[in-house]
């Protein structure tokens, strides 16, 4: 962006791209965003969810081909109204919930992340199969 700056001094046209382009830019890191790092088997996967209004949209992510996490973030860019959190256990015949967490607002005004669930380690199956994540949410506005 500094490049993009230094040449809009040559005119007014340009200057107002570069305005809109940071307009742009502050508004997408204003949203809300809910990241999740999700570990098994020393491999870690980065989920990432953005408020929606239907959860059954949310996909799952497959974790090593043994989990499946995901994660639901329900309302808007201007508030949260919940968020969902859900491992299943992959088996032969269907994924298996092995767990659900729910955070409900107040939820902390921040831009910068912020730690929202703490380190979980979740077992699993027969031979205690360990799934391990953290969640950090960013941008909440209200």
């Amino acid at each position: 962006m500094t490049k993009l700056l230094q040449h809009s001094r040559a005119g007014t046209g340009m200057r107002v791209i570069a305005l809109a382009l940071l307009a742009v830019a502050a508004s997408a890191q204003a949203a809300p965003l809910l990241r999740c790092q999700v570990t098994y088997a020393g491999t870690t996967h980065l989920v990432e969810a953005v408020p929606g209004t239907d959860p059954y949209r949310a996909p799952s992510v497959d974790i090593g081909g043994r989990f499946r996490f995901k994660a639901v973030v329900l309302g808007s860019r201007q508030r949260i109204d919940a968020i969902n959190l859900y491992a299943y256990i992959d088996t032969r015949r269907q994924p298996v919930l092995i767990h659900q967490a729910k955070y409900l607002p107040p939820f902390r005004k921040s831009a910068a992340p912020y730690a929202l669930t703490g380190h979980n380690s979740l077992y699993a199956s027969n031979v205690e199969r360990e799934l391990q994540y953290s969640c950090t949410l960013q941008g909440v506005q209200s």
